[in-house]
């Protein structure tokens, strides 16, 4: 896979390129032949898909050792450590690995109880997105949303190469819910995506090894 920059342009037209709509507010699990060393075992949210190409957030991929916290401490968003005023579930969230591009950038995909006004993207009625320091000021003083993950870097595909990454079996698509985006159990995302549009694992690993 070629990751590109994507434009994060809001909503599309509902007309498919590959015979629906397109897959904002979707996921994609990727298949076990799917080997890339970014993309290998990945459940990614589709949060911008057009026909100039689609830009996603990888959500099962932590990164070694980096916590909320230290992110905040390493951005000036706080001081000192115990500046912030964290709730208990976010002192222990981790930071993803989002995607190849722009790996130094921050992004939250979060609940939509929070509104960065311009800066916030509205993917559908429920997740946002929103890639500026307010929305991690926000947090730490518990002041942000109620629900979020954070992400350093993104995927991105350009015009018509997601289309024909999942037209050659490279990816499946599967719907999201709250429990699959937020929640910080990324060791069983991958399995629990495959539960969610009935796949077995085992039956994948045993086709792909006979392809």
């Amino acid at each position: 896979m070629r990751p590109h920059r994507a434009p994060l342009d809001g909503k599309h037209d509902v007309t498919g390129t590959i015979g629906k709509k397109f897959l904002d507010g979707q996921c994609l699990v990727a298949m076990p032949a799917l080997q890339d060393q970014f993309f290998a075992r990945a459940v990614v949210y589709i949060c911008a898909h057009s026909e100039e190409g689609a830009m996603g957030l990888i959500l099962n991929h932590p990164s070694p050792g980096v916590s909320l916290p230290e992110l905040l401490l390493q951005l000036k968003v706080v001081d000192a450590p115990g500046h912030a005023k964290l709730s208990p579930h976010l002192e222990v969230m981790r930071v993803l690995n989002g995607g190849p591009v722009e790996t130094t950038r921050g992004f939250v995909l979060h609940s939509a109880d929070y509104d960065g006004g311009e800066s916030t993207l509205a993917i559908d009625r429920d997740v946002h997105l929103t890639a500026t320091l307010d929305i991690l000021r926000a947090m730490a003083m518990n002041e942000g949303p109620r629900q979020a993950v954070l992400a350093l870097g993104y995927a991105g595909w350009s015009a018509g190469q997601l289309e024909s990454e999942i037209l050659a079996n490279s990816w499946m698509v599967c719907p999201a819910d709250p429990a699959l985006l937020f929640d910080q159990d990324h060791e069983t995302k991958y399995e629990r995506a495959l539960h969610a549009i009935g796949v077995d694992l085992g039956f994948l690993s045993e086709q792909a090894g006979h392809a």
